[in-house]
């Protein structure tokens, strides 16, 4: 029986200087690998736990996401699943998916949520707890607009935002301690920021992982899942402004920064 894992095992394998390969199990001795960029690290994970991979998922087209799926597929026969609507821009897949699919991989149930805006196809996995955001959010930050507009992107954030508050977010980039120091420029005298800013610089010399991150703390520290905030908007400057129009200005100065 297909059961929906609430409290999803989630693990990191570093690859590309930046991103990460998040591994989950999807049976005793078989993984899903999200957004693999990278096949030697994700074998080499995988040879130590004296484990296969069964599944491949792929948040959107970029080679620092898909470029070890051809080896992975090669050595281990995983399927990859991707979004429908950029099939013809991602490796063959086995499975095309579109908003509201949800499928059973393995034990788990994946849930697909579309989120035009990095790129115009890029969709995001919810199971259980865990969500795998790949480029569209970060810790305290959110992707480039390489494709959509500030309003798609900012459509694709509010979605994210009905989630539960404990969602456990999974970006595929360890861009933290660069996001915080936007948010800290933004808002010099928040207290919030400036109690984690000690805590992220330890881990960030240690070569720890900030991620994953929980969505009610993105909704905290997030000034991309703040532009609704009128108080926030009235400390930054941009009161006058829709929560639309505060995101692109945002975004902007993030570009910039």
């Amino acid at each position: 029986m297909i059961m929906p894992q609430e409290s999803l095992i989630v693990e990191a394998v570093p690859v590309l200087g930046d991103n990460y390969v998040w591994m989950f199990a999807s049976n005793n001795k078989e993984y899903v690998a999200v957004d693999p960029g990278e096949a030697t690290a994700v074998s080499q994970w995988l040879d130590r736990l004296g484990a296969s991979l069964s599944h491949i998922l792929l948040t959107h087209h970029h080679n620092d996401h898909t470029g070890g799926v051809a080896d992975l597929k090669r050595r281990y026969g995983a399927k990859i699943i991707g979004s429908k609507a950029d099939a013809q821009r991602l490796p063959p897949l086995d499975h095309a998916v579109k908003e509201g699919d949800i499928l059973n991989v393995g034990e788990c149930q994946v849930q697909i949520i579309e989120t035009p805006g990095h790129t115009m196809g890029h969709v995001i996995y919810k199971v259980g707890d865990a969500l795998f955001v790949g480029d569209t959010l970060f810790s305290m930050g959110c992707g480039r607009l390489f494709e959509g507009s500030p309003e798609v992107m900012w459509q694709s954030l509010q979605k994210i935002q009905t989630l539960p508050d404990a969602t456990k977010i999974y970006p595929a980039h360890e861009y933290t301690l660069t996001n915080h120091g936007f948010a800290l420029m933004l808002e010099p005298d928040n207290q919030d920021l400036l109690a984690l800013q000690k805590e992220l610089l330890i881990k960030n010399d240690n070569d720890t992982p900030t991620l994953p991150t929980t969505l009610a703390a993105e909704k905290k520290l997030n000034p991309f899942l703040r532009t609704e905030d009128d108080q926030f908007a009235k400390k930054i400057g941009l009161q006058a402004k829709t929560p639309q129009e505060r995101f692109a200005i945002l975004r902007e100065k993030r570009n910039h920064f």
